[in-house]
């Protein structure tokens, strides 16, 4: 039996210092959702922010990325949620600034939080992958995830995606085929 609830988590870390970083952008999404929606904060719930409308669900886990499928499974086993109900938004170091790509289900692609969410709840969830490009060297991946964005990169590549983003996930089941693009 299908759900009637979706639920969207932002990956991202808790705290200020993390607020506008690279790998906070599953964060930043869920806050434009929820404001765009007007979908009410319900509190910390799941060891997450949890924001909740109609047959919306909205969710920042605050267990640091590396163990978001703690909070996830929280969420999921609560509300009776499919692993199809599930809309992961991460970012994406396989991908440039400005590309998005839909897939449901694969690998955690080395992304740590994608690995705990896998242990957790398995894979069969949809993934909303946003580019934000890699450095030159594999060593310098940590720091450059934990940076902020430039501001020009976000304005110009990371932001116009967040519109195409809340109209992909209201109808996820089309959007690998009609919302995958590459905006910069």
């Amino acid at each position: 039996m299908e759900s009637q609830l979706r639920a969207v988590v932002g990956l991202g870390n808790p705290g200020e210092r993390y607020r506008f970083t690279r790998h906070n952008l599953g964060f930043l999404v869920v806050d434009y959702l929820a404001d765009r929606w007007g979908v009410p904060r319900v509190g910390e719930r799941f060891h997450g922010e949890l924001f909740k409308k109609g047959g919306w669900l909205l969710f920042k886990p605050l267990t640091f990325m590396n163990r978001s499928g703690i909070a996830v499974a929280q969420l999921k086993s609560f509300y009776n949620l499919e692993d199809s109900d599930i809309i992961v938004i991460h970012d994406d170091i396989d991908l440039k600034p400005g590309q998005l790509r839909f897939k449901r289900g694969g690998s955690d692609g080395g992304h740590r939080g994608l690995r705990s969410l896998d242990l957790s709840i398995g894979n069969d969830y949809w993934r909303v992958r946003v580019g934000v490009g890699r450095p030159e060297r594999k060593s310098e991946v940590v720091e450059f995830v934990l940076g902020e964005f430039p501001p020009e990169e976000f304005r110009k590549c990371i932001k116009p995606l967040f519109p195409v983003i809340e109209e992909a996930v209201q109808q996820i089941e089309k959007a690998p085929a009609r919302y995958s693009r590459r905006i910069c």
